[in-house]
């Protein structure tokens, strides 16, 4: 084979459907910057930590306006039923975290056509109830997120320096492709040149870098 990099490329496939495989829920931290008129992800996920235990879940969203120093009740997800509880997001609010199942470990909530007076604290509150055999054990988890509302977007710099590894990944794959090829020509050439010696067809000598060569 002329492609000795394979069996490592198939272990780290492997490595990485294993890694995805072994942990459903992952817990990332809120993008905190909305802009005016654009759809804004408020994010909140508390993973179970005894994913084999039956649970049941509700999520609990308040918000502080900003120079307010108080939490009002803003959202409240319980029985697969959502209700909006806050009249300055009438209409604004659906709910983005685990769906068909009393076992959210998924709070997300989505802002439709974000306006400059959502800028604010919001808290995300988890109640979880886990379902013991004998007994049912009560674990509750709780998130802010201060969210900031600009009228154009400022591109973060994690954004800037993933888009600049997007490109050089792109560009590093094309040259490993460049650099198997050759490595393929030369094979094919050499082997071409040995059968034209001892006068034997070529036939015997290919390998599967004969599949990349280049119709003239």
């Amino acid at each position: 084979m002329c492609f000795p990099g394979v069996p490592v490329l198939r272990a780290l496939t492997a490595l990485l459907f294993v890694s995805q495989c072994w942990g459903g829920c992952v817990e990332v931290d809120s993008m905190t910057e909305a802009v005016v008129g654009q759809g804004f992800k408020l994010g909140c996920i508390s993973c179970k930590r005894r994913g084999e235990v039956p649970a049941e879940a509700h999520v609990q969203w308040s918000y502080q306006a900003k120079g307010e120093t108080e939490f009002t009740e803003l959202y409240h997800y319980e029985n697969m039923m959502p209700y909006n509880m806050h009249d300055q997001f009438k209409d604004r609010l659906a709910w983005n975290g685990s769906k068909n199942t009393v076992d959210l470990q998924d709070g997300s909530l989505y802002i439709l056509n974000v306006s400059l007076n959502d800028s604010g604290v919001y808290l995300c509150q988890f109640y979880r109830t886990l379902l013991m055999s004998n007994h049912k054990y009560n674990v509750n988890a709780s998130k802010l997120i201060e969210l900031t509302v600009v009228e154009d977007a400022n591109r973060e710099l994690t954004s800037i320096i993933s888009e600049i590894m997007m490109y050089v990944t792109i560009v590093g794959l094309q040259l490993w492709m460049i650099v198997i090829l050759i490595y393929c020509y030369k094979k094919i050439t050499s082997a071409g040149e040995e059968a034209t010696k001892d006068g034997e067809p070529l036939d015997g000598k290919e390998d599967n870098c004969t599949a990349l060569q280049v119709e003239e």
